[in-house]
């Protein structure tokens, strides 16, 4: 009988697990998240940190604190729970590693993110139009990519816990929402906070209650040099932005379903 329940957890555990980054070091559920979650999230991102914000919205119900569980950024992940803050210099190329354990085919993205305000600094770094594909298959640059900082950044990013790369993937098939934050530091950003215009951060809203950009049928062309980017992932890099404009307004209109859902 024991073995049976083993069994089945396993199999629970294996079927809820979907994707997050694994490198560079992200953000993990500690102490700071359990207290501004709650014990229910905290145990369940203990036993699978690779699930989505709408199974840990659900599981708070009415009780969710959104201005103190902030689900919408970093999968309310916090700060103070990572011992982990990388350094970098604007200009400089960061590797990105990434487990999808089960596919859906979506939206994704990488950007930088004033976590003070919850607002994206500039354009995505890079963009994926038709991400972990359930018809294709997830392309190998799905899970491994690279992207390139802003020549510049804002002088608070030499803080520690100002600012994230924040990976984003939103499937509209499956109605589900994935984030990871990786804290850095910038040693040399720019003190007038020049990097580009300033926009809702890529922030995790239900696709039920929002429009999420449709994985378009024929992949955008990156730019050439992107190490990160090709034909087969659909992996738009920031050198040419895919519909930047359309994209900001669908993630004013998730951050806005998300504070009316909560």
């Amino acid at each position: 009988m024991q073995s049976k329940i083993v069994t089945v957890l396993s199999f629970v555990a294996a079927v809820s697990a979907h994707g997050k980054v694994t490198s560079p070091t992200p953000r993990v559920a500690g102490d700071a998240f359990k207290e501004a979650c709650g014990t229910t999230m905290w145990n369940t991102e203990q036993s699978d940190p690779y699930g989505n914000i709408q199974g840990l919205a659900q599981q708070a119900g009415s009780s969710l604190d959104a201005s103190k569980c902030e689900l919408a950024l970093c999968k309310g992940y916090k700060f103070a729970d990572n011992t982990n803050i990388q350094s970098y210099s604007p200009g400089e190329t960061v590797d990105f590693k990434v487990e999808i354990r089960a596919p859906h085919t979506g939206v994704a993205n990488v950007s930088v993110v004033d976590t003070t305000s919850n607002s994206v600094i500039g354009e995505p770094l890079i963009s994926f139009t038709n991400y972990a594909s359930t018809k294709t298959g997830v392309a190998a640059n799905n899970t491994a990519f690279s992207v390139t900082l802003p020549d510049s950044l804002p002088s608070n990013c030499g803080t520690a816990g100002n600012c994230v790369l924040q990976w984003w993937w939103d499937s509209a098939e499956a109605g589900q929402t994935y984030m990871s934050c990786v804290d850095f530091t910038s040693g040399s950003g720019s003190g007038s906070g020049s990097s580009g215009s300033t926009t809702p951060a890529a922030s995790a809203a239900p696709t039920t209650l929002a429009t999420v950009a449709t994985p378009s049928a024929t992949p955008s062309t990156p730019a050439s040099g992107n190490s990160g980017a090709s034909d087969e992932s659909a992996a738009t890099p920031s050198a040419t932005p895919s519909a930047p404009a359309s994209s900001c307004n669908k993630r004013r209109s998730s951050k806005r379903a998300l504070r009316k859902r909560f």
